[in-house]
């Protein structure tokens, strides 16, 4: 008799072990799918795919956000946060290009560019845009919500 309960023990035992491990697989497989934001601005949406780093983490929590875009210089438009991000563990990057959405820790705004720009050590990138960058082109500052 003891040997029987011995074996449904086990057998419990392994198919528990075995639900555990398949569910944290799939929570692993949930953290590295890519987050995705919408910013909504001048009628139109701009979705981005977020790059995994304390600070697209931190911007994350931030959600859902009612703020301004605006024009600056002439390549990006910028987004004012209400309190700045963490930047700790981020590195230096290449292969900048328009369509790609940073963190401005100096001033703690987001950039997002649509023409040509370099990497300068303020600089975390978070993210890029999935399509078009038609969007920012247009001049002005908009009412923006960011969920």
């Amino acid at each position: 008799m003891k040997r029987k309960e011995d074996i449904k023990r086990r057998t419990l035992l392994t198919a528990l072990a075995g639900a555990t491990s398949f569910a944290s697989s799939s929570l692993a497989t949930d953290r590295r799918r890519p987050d995705k934001i919408v910013f909504a601005f001048n009628g139109q949406m701009i979705s981005v795919t977020l790059i995994d780093n304390p600070t697209s983490r931190a911007l994350m929590k931030l959600l859902p956000l009612s703020l301004t875009i605006e024009d600056y210089a002439h390549n990006e438009k910028i987004i004012r946060l209400p309190q700045r991000l963490p930047t700790t563990g981020n590195v230096p990057f290449a292969q900048e290009a328009p369509g790609d959405l940073c963190y401005f820790a100096p001033w703690g705004n987001l950039a997002f560019f649509y023409a040509a720009y370099e990497y300068s050590s303020g600089l975390t990138r978070i993210g890029k845009i999935d399509g078009n960058i038609a969007p920012l082109l247009n001049k002005g500052t908009y009412k923006l919500t960011i969920r």
